[in-house]
């Protein structure tokens, strides 16, 4: 029965669209973790970047011009961080 819990916990995923994390389209994205789910949206966004799609493009842009305001950046990953963790978890 504890073995049980313990798997049954471990595939709870909360899950976010590239829209949410700041990208441009609707690809899902699940993880256990804030921190992972950023992680995956960051390397979707690269890969699709990489193939030369204009709305990731500019997403990409609009982050980077983000990132360069230090205070804007905390706060925007402070509020993402606070809607993964309201979204119910599957």
């Amino acid at each position: 029965m504890i073995i049980f819990k313990a798997c049954a916990i471990s595939k709870i995923m909360k899950t976010m669209t590239c829209k949410q994390l700041g990208g441009s389209c609707d690809k899902e994205f699940q993880a256990k973790t804030f921190e992972k789910i950023a992680e995956m949206s960051k390397k979707h966004g690269m890969e699709m970047c990489g193939k030369g799609d204009e709305d990731h493009i500019n997403a990409m842009k609009k982050m980077k011009d983000l990132m360069n305001n230090h205070e804007g950046m905390k706060e925007w990953m402070k509020s993402k961080q606070k809607e993964f963790e309201s979204v119910p978890e599957k």
